[in-house]
């Protein structure tokens, strides 16, 4: 069930847009990742990095439609992966991965626990992964398509 809407005189931006992230995420997931660890899984901290690149451009996308500002980095804690698969992205090699994560925008105090599903596709030299979102497939619906993201080198 979708929240309600707030009314006017009570209009809040931020709660509206984190509302709207959550709502994004929940029915516009999949995601994707970056790095690599034991059994072809990604490192801890790649997974946060291809969630939170994840939601920086879900973000984007909704505060552009609403013409608000847009809220910063998002902090994502508690990856937890419950299912891994291996599988082609494109003419590359992926990964498949579901779960659950915390995370809050920016400057928010409200910590959100969220189901995830996102896609990685291994970097050419196997050294890296990269976020990779499915676009929609060929005029015949059977190859799909990807946007490949790299993934950002935060410090």
């Amino acid at each position: 069930m979708l929240p309600a809407l707030p009314s006017p005189g009570s209009w809040q931006p931020r709660r509206v847009l984190r509302q709207l992230v959550v709502l994004a995420l929940l029915l516009l997931l999949p995601l994707g990742l970056a790095g690599c660890g034991p059994g072809g899984t990604p490192p801890q901290a790649t997974v946060q990095s291809a969630l939170a690149l994840q939601i920086e451009l879900t973000q984007g996308a909704i505060a552009t439609a609403l013409e608000l500002p847009p809220t910063g980095t998002p902090r994502v804690r508690h990856v937890r992966i419950e299912q891994r698969r291996g599988m082609r992205i494109g003419a590359g090699q992926g990964l498949r991965l579901s779960g659950h994560f915390d995370w809050q925008l920016a400057d928010d105090p409200v910590k959100v626990d969220s189901p995830f599903e996102i896609y990685l596709q291994r970097g050419e030299r196997g050294q890296s992964w990269r976020l990779a979102r499915p676009s929609g497939g060929d005029a015949e619906g059977l190859a799909q398509q990807w946007l490949v993201d790299p993934l950002p080198i935060r410090s």
